[in-house]
């Protein structure tokens, strides 16, 4: 479960104050798959950010029930100097689940094969990203936060990405920020406007895609 209660992001930049997200109330019940819609900039990772805990709401509350992930795609949260298979070990150790179970899982999921046991700092930054997505899924979040992660690596693994995500959210609830909509009609059941009047709800997943898409047409008017 997710709620947001009056939640607004702001940014202060170049001594203007920028609004990304603004008064947004919105209960995500368990078990339902979120897309993230909007052009970039729009706030998709910051509402993403908040929801991890990794960036404050300027106003309003954020209340989430149950463990939630790190936003996957995001790797800031390894250590460069460690190998894939040393941060997998210390974050299994982090979130308390079973060591090696993690590391087979994650071995045998990302595809590394020697890299798995070198340094971070020598990955590619799509090496990185399956190393995030591997780690995230082979621990059984409440609440997996998605962006934009299985648009890495060859189609056969974006298509075992697919199917181990749907696998995961028919017990979790799922926010995934994405540029496909293919993707977003694929893995999600409701989705998340974000545009320059605000952010709208929408229960059709179609729906939704097309009023993102007026809204980007706008833009290159």
């Amino acid at each position: 479960m997710i709620e947001f209660h009056n939640v607004t992001k702001q940014f202060v930049t170049n001594g203007k104050i920028k609004t990304v997200i603004s008064d947004l109330n919105l209960s995500l019940p368990g078990r339902r798959s979120l897309g993230l819609l909007g052009r970039n900039g729009a706030g998709k990772s910051t509402l993403l950010n908040m929801i991890a805990g990794t960036s404050e709401p300027t106003y309003g509350q954020i209340v989430t029930e149950g463990l939630v992930s790190w936003p996957v795609g995001f790797a800031g949260s390894f250590h460069p100097d460690l190998t894939g298979l040393q941060n997998c070990r210390f974050i299994s150790r982090i979130y308390g689940v079973d060591t090696d179970g993690l590391v087979e899982f994650v071995e045998d999921f990302a595809g590394l094969k020697e890299h798995f046991r070198m340094p971070l700092r020598s990955y590619s930054s799509g090496m990185k990203s399956r190393l995030a997505f591997a780690v995230s899924m082979g621990i059984e979040f409440d609440i997996y936060l998605v962006d934009e992660i299985t648009a890495v690596g060859d189609a056969a693994f974006r298509e075992s990405s697919d199917r181990l995500f749907q696998a995961r959210t028919q017990s979790s609830s799922a926010v995934v920020c994405s540029h496909s909509m293919d993707q977003v009609k694929r893995l999600c059941d409701c989705a998340l406007v974000l545009g320059d009047d605000g952010a709208q709800f929408f229960e059709s997943v179609d729906e939704a895609i097309q009023v993102h898409k007026h809204n980007m047409a706008q833009l290159v008017r």
